[in-house]
């Protein structure tokens, strides 16, 4: 064997590892809280192209990052995150990961500006000075409806209750449902309006929406039943927001937002049973007969065996 053969690696028997495309990027903002949007479709050749946000320093507490994906990703198709910026400047970590071989350009980004200086808007919603947690009532029980709501914290109302005040100026941050006994959580789906045509990707029962302590009020929202659940349930919205607007009757996939855009300060979602709509099927676990016990049959008597009786031979007679 030459020297070549021995330092060369072996084959390896599969591509356990394999190669991707990444490029970092450095984005300053200034203080305020903005909204970085990736305005792509979503490719479902490559779903392996997305956008990560982060801060340069993760301990750095004047940056809060939120995203309305769970996991996440920036995918595409309006998929967004929330960026407040509380000290005077900063700069954001924006990485994009493409497969090799992508003939997909660059995402499209957006950034947009929510609010001015975050500090100002801390203080006039209310809320604790960077660093420092106002005390959150914690909720115990089961609830149809979680909120954030502002300078109230989380809130947790059942269906048919209001959820915030109306009349009382405090905007709602963010929110979450829960689905009823018997649907799936895809079968109740929400989003929350944040602009003129700008909506939240859609979320699915027990997923928050929105944001908390970012002094930032989603302005509506739309709850949309899969088919399954329209059949069972009747679903109907009431809202006000800040501006005084009000809204009633509102129904599945319709959007509550009033024409100004004015921040959400209240609502009431109804969810109610049809009549007669049929219950979905409970799984019964089957009964299992009892098995009765066995007697031991009676031990059979004893056979009493006949006496023979031998017969007495004559006594000798003495002469």
């Amino acid at each position: 064997m030459s020297q070549s053969d021995r330092q060369s690696p072996a084959p390896a028997a599969d591509n356990r590892v394999q190669e991707i495309r990444a490029s970092a990027h450095l984005m300053s903002l200034d203080s305020g809280v903005f909204c970085l949007v990736n305005g792509s479709p979503k490719s479902a050749d490559s779903p392996l192209t997305g956008v990560r946000v982060s801060a340069v320093d993760p301990n750095d507490s004047d940056i809060s990052i939120v995203t309305f994906r769970p996991d996440g990703w920036l995918t595409g198709g309006g998929d967004s995150a929330l960026i407040r910026v509380l000290s005077d400047a900063a700069q954001i970590l924006i990485t994009i990961y493409q497969a090799v071989g992508s003939t997909e350009g660059a995402p499209k980004l957006r950034v947009l500006r929510l609010s001015e200086a975050a500090e100002g808007n801390a203080a006039a919603a209310g809320a604790a000075p960077a660093g420092i947690r106002k005390p959150v009532a914690l909720l115990t029980g089961s609830h149809d409806i979680i909120a954030h709501v502002q300078r109230m914290g989380d809130l947790g109302k059942s269906f048919g209750e209001w959820m915030g005040e109306p009349g009382s100026q405090l905007a709602v941050e963010g929110f979450s449902l829960a689905a009823p006994e018997g649907l799936e959580p895809g079968d109740i789906t929400y989003q929350a309006v944040l602009g003129r045509g700008w909506l939240s990707p859609w979320n699915e029962a027990g997923q928050f929406c929105g944001s908390r302590g970012m002094a930032l009020p989603i302005l509506g929202f739309k709850v949309k039943l899969s088919d399954a659940a329209a059949k069972r349930f009747t679903l109907s919205i009431s809202a006000s927001f800040l501006d005084g607007t009000k809204l009633d009757d509102l129904g599945s996939e319709e959007s509550v937002e009033a024409p100004s855009l004015s921040p959400l300060e209240a609502f009431l979602i109804d969810l109610a049973p049809k009549a007669g709509a049929k219950k979905a099927p409970v799984a019964v676990a089957p009964v299992v007969a009892k098995a009765k016990p066995v007697v031991p049959a009676p031990a059979a008597k004893p056979v009493a065996k006949p006496i023979v009786k031998t017969p007495m031979k004559p006594a000798k007679r003495s002469r």
